[in-house]
């Protein structure tokens, strides 16, 4: 079976997304929040899904992002957890954190490498682009679903396809009504 966008329904799928980048380009652009499970019935659309990675950090001891960990993994997601570390403290004792899945993102693409026709990265980071051009030499299709925003534009000219996650079907969860004090 042919799709329009050159995919078939042979093709295998890996989606690797990076919450922490798409959260943080949803709330400061739109104030809102993606909606996972259609980026990745996006990612996936009459492909053969492999596997579906979603990487989160949190705070150590923190457990609020629990029931959004819950939620991804009854999507279908793989979840893969770190916790915040202190990076460096400023001189004025303030610390300074650091969570960053880059290279772990990097090397389960690697790790998958040979099960895998297409990548789909959820992430606008350019730091990906040398990774996902070492798949692309090997023959593996990549494409991004991101935040035209906050996406690098070396990594939209380096991939088969980038896709601007607010023109996906349903790309942010429902809002939430505010009830104020008073109103009905």
């Amino acid at each position: 079976m042919k799709h329009p966008m050159g995919w078939n329904a042979m093709q295998r799928v890996g989606l690797f997304v990076d919450t922490q980048n798409l959260y943080h380009s949803a709330r400061d652009y739109y104030e809102r929040t993606v909606n996972f499970e259609s980026l990745l019935k996006r990612a996936v659309q009459g492909r053969q899904l492999v596997r579906a990675t979603a990487y989160v950090v949190e705070r150590e001891n923190d457990t609020s992002a629990w029931p959004f960990i819950y939620k991804l993994s009854t999507m279908g997601y793989r979840v893969r957890r770190m916790n915040l570390s202190v990076h460096h403290t400023t001189d004025e004792g303030k610390p300074i954190y650091e969570g960053n899945w880059d290279m772990g993102i990097a090397a389960d693409m690697v790790r998958l490498m040979d099960s895998l026709d297409v990548v789909v990265l959820g992430s606008g980071d350019g730091d990906f682009v040398d990774i996902l051009e070492v798949l692309m030499e090997k023959g593996i299709r990549v494409e991004v679903i991101a935040f035209k925003e906050t996406t690098a534009q070396k990594l939209i000219d380096a991939v088969d396809q980038f896709t601007h996650l607010p023109e996906i079907d349903e790309p942010f969860m429902p809002q939430r009504e505010k009830n104020y004090p008073g109103t009905k």
